[in-house]
């Protein structure tokens, strides 16, 4: 199958091409500078130059693919809702040039765009619009159900609050960041709030998983741990910074977190059971403390 990727030498999208590749698929990566042509080459995949704002370029790429997947995303979360509101866009002009074709498009999604609190499933629905405590990272689900009202054969991956491994620029990161400014690693209250994770080549497995085996309109959590508490998360990055670990309250959590501490206060249980079960999925990566317990994110 030739798969279009986008996001294709990022974080998750580069782990996914490899594992494309490795299953006998030809892959197809959107890319925006020769460095990252060159990336692809070396891999065995067919670079594509081009820009999610520029849908021409899109479009040449898409016409002789027979799936797309769409990873890519802008990681700079001090920009998260404006990140959201052009992903969605994104998906949007994917959905109207891949409407009535049958081929498959799938796109990501995140764990936080549902209701918190509890266990979330496969069929939880996010939060809806102008609902107190709606993630902005719903906006590409909704823009995934109107590709659906399209007859595209679109389904959606949601990853968890932490893809960890090799080359993580997310949320871990952000947290060890904030831990070393500060000289101290801090949760909020008793810390039992919690966080789903994977690691990123589990992750990609879903992907390409949910192409193969996935049924239209499809829901999937790339989710290995239902929820790791955010005080061992704490805890892990003060051993791994050397620096005192500690709780904030609730109200002096801005101050300390600054712009992340909506995410640093995030309480989610994600089941991945139901992908489990109908992709044959079965993640075999660390945990997120066994990456955080060796030099992977503290070398720098």
């Amino acid at each position: 199958m030739r798969i279009f990727v986008t996001g294709a030498t990022g974080f998750v999208g580069g782990a996914l091409v490899q594992d494309l590749i490795a299953a006998g698929h030809q892959v197809i990566g959107l890319v925006r500078s020769a460095g990252a042509a060159a990336t692809l080459t070396a891999l065995g995949a067919e670079p594509h130059m081009g820009d999610l704002r520029d849908h021409e370029s899109l479009r040449t790429g898409i016409v002789w693919a027979d799936s797309v997947v769409h990873t890519a995303f802008n990681h700079d979360f001090s920009q998260f809702p404006a990140n959201c509101e052009a992903d969605s866009q994104t998906i949007e002009f994917l959905g109207s040039t891949l409407a009535g074709s049958g081929r498959p498009l799938v796109v990501t999604s995140a764990i936080g765009v549902l209701p918190k609190g509890g266990l979330v499933t496969e069929a939880s629905d996010p939060i809806p619009a102008a609902s107190p405590g709606r993630n902005p990272r719903a906006a590409s689900e909704d823009a995934a159900a109107r590709a659906a009202d399209l007859d595209v054969s679109v389904s959606v991956v949601r990853l968890p609050l932490s893809v960890h491994g090799t080359g993580d620029h997310a949320f871990v990161p952000t947290l060890i960041g904030i831990a070393r400014e500060k000289g101290v690693s801090a949760y909020i209250g008793d810390g039992e709030n919690l966080w789903p994770a994977v690691h990123r080549r589990d992750a990609a497995r879903v992907f390409r998983l949910a192409i193969e085996k996935g049924a239209a309109h499809g829901r999937y959590h790339a989710v290995a741990e239902e929820g790791v508490p955010f005080r061992e998360i704490a805890a892990a990055i003060g051993a791994g910074l050397g620096v005192p670990v500690t709780s904030v309250t609730p109200e002096a959590a801005p101050a300390h977190f600054g712009w992340f501490h909506d995410f640093a206060r995030i309480n989610i249980r994600a089941s991945s059971e139901v992908t489990q079960r109908t992709l044959g999925w079965h993640p075999s990566g660390p945990t997120l403390l066994e990456d955080l317990a060796g030099t992977l994110y503290f070398d720098a």
